[in-house]
C-alpha cells in the first residue's frame, strides 16, 4: 500500500530500541501514531501522503494536550521568489524551528511538501528524549558559540572585541550558557525561538553592547524571554549592519554571500535553518536599505 511506503521514512529512523511503559516513551509513541494516523487519513490514491495536513494536524495534537506554544499550532510557510525551478521553501514551526525543500523541486507546490516532510520528519524526532536540553547539550552548544565568537574577534579588529570566557555570566558566551541552563528539560523546537534570539544578539554583538552598558544577564534574559524574532528585531538589526558598513565598505555584501551560501548548505542537508536563515533576511533587508539591489 503507499501508506506503508511512506511511513519508515518519516517515523521508523527516529524510534528509540526497546519497548515499555516510560512516560518519555509513551510520549514518542503517541506522536508517531499520530502521524501515522493522519497518513492513513490524508493518503491519497496515487501513493502519496498529504504531508502538509499531517504536519498541521500532528501540532494541533500537541496544542490539545497543553503543551504550551506562544503562537499557538500556527505553521507558516515561506517560498522563496523564483521565476524558474528548482523552487525553495522554508516553514517555521511553532516555537520557531525553520527547515526548508530539500531537494531540487521542479514545482512551487513540490517545494512546499519537500519542506513539510522534513519540518514533520523533526517534528516527531522532537518528541524522543534525547531532544531534551542536557548537560551534554549545553557543552557543545557553548564550545560552538566559542568558536563563532573567535572569528568574529578576527573579523572586526576596528571594534576591539575579546575573547568572552563561557564562565564569565557577564560575557555573551557566559550569557549563552546561562540561557541554556536556565532551560534546561525543555525539547530543542520548543526553545527554537528563544535559543534564535540570543545567537542573533550574539552574532550582531548586541550582547556585548549590553555588557558594556552594564546589564546583567538577568536583565537582558528578562528582557527578550517573552520576545519573538519580529520585523522590528530585525530591522533594528539591520541598521547595526548599515552602521558599521560606514567604517567597513563591502561589509555586508560580503556577510551576505556568506550567509546566503551557508543557508543554501544547510538547507540541502535538511538541517534546522532558523539562524542561518534569519542571519540572512537581517543581511538582506541592510541591503535592501542601503539601495545596492
Amino acid at each position: 500500500m503507499a501508506t506503508t511506503r511512506e511511513q519508515p521514512s518519516i517515523g521508523t529512523p527516529h524510534l528509540p530500541a526497546g519497548s515499555g511503559a516510560h512516560p518519555a516513551k509513551s510520549v514518542l509513541k503517541e506522536a508517531v501514531d499520530a502521524v501515522l494516523n493522519s497518513f492513513a487519513k490524508h493518503t491519497h490514491g496515487y501513493g502519496r501522503v498529504n504531508v502538509i495536513e499531517a504536519l498541521q494536524e500532528f501540532w494541533q495534537m500537541k496544542e490539545s494536550r497543553e503543551v504550551p506554544l506562544k503562537s499557538g499550532s500556527a505553521i507558516l510557510y515561506e517560498p522563496e521568489a523564483s521565476e524558474k525551478p528548482p523552487y525553495v521553501c522554508f516553514v517555521t514551526l511553532p516555537g520557531g524551528s525553520c527547515f526548508g525543500s530539500f531537494q531540487p523541486c521542479p514545482t512551487k507546490a513540490e517545494a512546499k511538501r519537500s519542506a513539510a516532510k522534513i519540518a514533520l520528519m523533526n517534528s516527531v524526532f522532537n518528541e524522543h528524549p534525547s531532544r531534551k536540553i542536557t548537560d551534554d547539550f549545553v557543552e557543545s552548544a557553548v564550545k560552538e558559540a566559542e568558536s563563532t565568537e573567535a572569528q568574529v574577534v578576527l573579523k572586526r579588529r576596528t571594534m576591539n572585541l575579546s575573547v568572552d570566557s563561557s564562565r564569565d555570566p557577564t560575557t555573551g558566551v557566559g550569557a549563552f550558557r546561562f540561557m541554556l541552563e536556565s532551560n534546561k528539560g525543555k525539547s530543542m523546537l520548543e526553545f527554537q525561538d528563544l535559543m534564535t534570539i540570543f545567537q542573533l544578539l550574539h552574532w550582531n554583538g548586541s550582547l556585548k553592547a549590553m555588557r558594556d552598558r552594564n546589564c546583567s544577564r538577568q536583565e537582558v534574559l528578562e528582557h527578550y524571554s517573552d520576545r519573538t524574532i519580529d520585523d522590528e528585531m530585525r530591522s533594528q538589526m539591520a541598521l547595526d549592519w548599515i552602521s558599521r558598513e560606514q567604517e567597513q565598505q563591502g561589509l555586508i555584501k560580503r556577510e551576505l554571500d556568506k550567509a546566503c551560501k551557508e543557508l543554501d548548505q544547510c538547507r540541502l542537508s535538511g538541517r534546522e535553518l532558523r539562524f542561518p536563515k534569519e542571519k540572512r533576511d537581517i543581511l538582506r533587508l541592510a541591503w535592501n536599505q542601503i539601495g545596492k539591489v
